[in-house]
């Protein structure tokens, strides 16, 4: 059926009232993912109002809290963008300095909106590296995973290699950034 943008958010909103403040009571952290892929208002019938940045904006703002968050897929919010390489620092900003990044999927794309490929940290539009530099001047402190990861014909069930090499990737990230920013990087 139809799905609206205001449908949507009241929706949000209704459910949000509810359950931050039972998060805040209870001190648990709520990270919602972003919708993914990017699909143009109105796909299909439906509005996915968590699938833009204005989208994600306007979602931790609605009954503000410190216990409402993202899980911030990277690789998903460069799905929303026409120039993730350019824009993804100013994103990662916008939330990270209002402490609203609760964990990272870290992973990588090729392409942009409607016009994307999923690769491997190091092969993708987006500087990984750069980005990491930007979580850690936002003071970003928790979690960062591959999410899922490209597929590799040698590999396994659940790909322990194709992870391997992603998180051999962030922690190899993570120790240069340490001797380049010790006092904001912790390993």
């Amino acid at each position: 059926g139809v799905l609206d943008a205001d449908t949507n958010w009241e929706r949000i909103d209704y459910f949000l009232a509810r359950v931050v403040p039972v998060a805040a009571e209870y001190r648990v952290r709520l990270a919602c993912h972003p919708h993914d892929p990017y699909t143009p208002p109105g796909y299909k019938g439906v509005t996915r109002v968590l699938g833009t940045v204005e989208g994600l904006k306007k979602f931790v703002q609605l009954h503000e809290n410190p216990y409402h968050g993202l899980n911030f897929c990277q690789g998903t919010v460069g799905e929303m963008l026409d120039d993730p390489r350019a824009e993804i620092g100013d994103v990662i900003r916008w939330f990270g300095s209002r402490d609203k990044i609760f964990n990272v999927h870290f992973r990588n794309i090729k392409g942009r909106k409607l016009s994307f490929m999923e690769v491997f940290p190091d092969e993708g539009d987006m500087d990984m590296v750069d980005s990491l530099r930007i979580y850690a001047e936002v003071g970003y402190k928790y979690m960062l995973m591959p999410d899922h990861v490209p597929h590799l014909d040698a590999d396994g069930p659940g790909h322990p290699v194709a992870f391997s090499y992603c998180f051999g990737y962030i922690r190899g990230i993570l120790q240069a950034l340490a001797k380049e920013m010790p006092d904001a990087v912790e390993l």
